[in-house]
């Protein structure tokens, strides 16, 4: 079975690794030039996603993802905070925590390994159509089409492949424009290094504004202590972290912005919303060619409107399905888990187009499952974050933290 695979992200290149690993006749195509070339910052795998790729690439290249991750077990408890940086809760104990962090770039690079010389990049799809004979085919901008006797798209929430199989967009915008940098632990003050800690934490102010901390450290938290394996960009204690405000015509022009302009131009933002300075130092010193601006775009959390074509030779996975903001740090794992979903369904099958069929019918079934339970849990920070940007919800919020910040620390004494 020749299998076409439109889009080299996480959810294309994990579909490429294990069909190429099962045996299959593969070719996946992606635009970019570099896969290294890649937005976004740090992945969490839990459980199930990492068990797929463990179905999905060598043994060897999962020995390198492990020794190249972040363990939360050996995290401190996530922190909650208001805008002045009070500490209003703690998340669950993270000791028993199978879940991992890994740079994307580096899961993107392991992934591009496995699919090796069946990874064609640079190579722009414009369209998909079918030949004389009813084979799916991808259409480009710069050569011959390639036909397959499947066609799988996994080329984001912006997906050409599953638009033109909906017959519409798949997913919209979910109304929070974010942004996202880095900053290395030893730029911040001591005081905040010691607020912040070894932990992820999340702070949410009125008027739909909120950071997101994420903590990183694939040295000193490696899941596998094999140095030698290593191949993390991030080499010391990071935080990752992600602003959000609600989509407005005072955040559009920060959408255009880059750099130190943008990094300074969303410090102005939130001290205009009243933060405390404090709890911007880790966004002022952040590096500002780190810092980019995204849009979340999310599709319908009912599994009945994911996917809403009929069963054949063009499919689609990942974002390309059921678009997830980041709210919930699962959209990737999702991706990886459709991949190694739809690899088992083919293996199983049967020849001809009738066994084809019952294949990728069974794999969307589970496919809307597994993107309903992703989105749900992602929109409801998102629908959180949103209701503070009301009249109601800012009062309750500027009224609320003060409130739950004494009572913690009542229940400490």
């Amino acid at each position: 079975m020749r299998v076409v695979v439109v889009g080299g992200g996480i959810g294309g290149l994990a579909l490429g690794a294990g069909l190429r690993r099962q045996g299959f006749d593969v070719a996946v195509f992606d635009r970019d030039t570099d896969v290294t070339a890649t937005g976004g910052y740090h992945i969490t795998l839990d459980g199930r996603a990492q068990a797929a790729l463990r179905g999905l690439i060598a043994p060897e290249l999962f020995e390198r993802l492990l020794a190249s991750a972040s363990a939360l077990r050996l995290r401190e408890r996530d922190a909650f905070w208001d805008r002045r940086g009070r500490l209003l809760g703690h998340g669950p104990d993270l000791s028993t925590e199978s879940s991992v962090d890994i740079d994307r770039i580096t899961l993107r690079s392991l992934l591009a390994e496995a699919v090796g010389e069946d990874l064609r990049l640079g190579r722009v799809v414009t369209g998909i159509d079918r030949a004389g004979d009813g084979t799916p085919r991808a259409l480009f901008a710069d050569g011959a089409p390639v036909p397959g006797d499947l066609l799988v798209g996994a080329d984001g929430a912006h997906s050409l492949v599953a638009r033109q199989l909906a017959g519409r967009p798949t997913n919209a915008p979910a109304g929070i424009i974010g942004f996202s940098g880095r900053t290395t632990l030893d730029a911040l003050d001591p005081g905040e290094r010691q607020r912040l800690g070894p932990r992820s934490g999340l702070a949410i102010g009125p008027r739909g504004a909120a950071l997101y901390v994420g903590f990183l450290d694939p040295v000193g938290n490696a899941v596998l202590g094999a140095p030698h394996l290593r191949m993390s960009i991030t080499t010391g204690p990071t935080y990752i972290w992600g602003a959000m405000f609600p989509e407005s015509a005072a955040t559009e022009p920060l959408r255009h912005l880059r750099g130190v302009e943008l990094r300074d131009a969303l410090s102005a933002r939130f001290r205009e919303l009243r933060w405390h300075p404090r709890t911007l130092e880790v966004l002022d010193r952040a590096d500002p060619h780190s810092v980019a601006a995204f849009r979340f775009n999310a599709a319908s959390t009912k599994a009945s409107d994911l996917a809403p074509w009929p069963a054949g030779p063009v499919t689609a996975l990942g974002d390309a399905v059921h678009a997830t903001p980041p709210t919930a740090g699962m959209g990737a794992g999702a991706a990886i888990r459709d991949a190694a979903s739809l690899v088992e369904h083919l293996r199983e099958a049967g020849t001809g187009e009738t066994a084809l069929a019952v294949a990728i019918s069974r794999f969307e079934a589970e496919m809307r499952v597994r993107g309903s339970e992703v989105l749900t849990l992602a929109m409801r920070t998102v629908r959180w974050i949103l209701a503070t940007d009301t009249p109601l919800g800012a009062a309750a919020t500027v009224a609320g933290t003060p409130l739950f910040a004494a009572l913690r620390r009542l229940s400490r004494r």
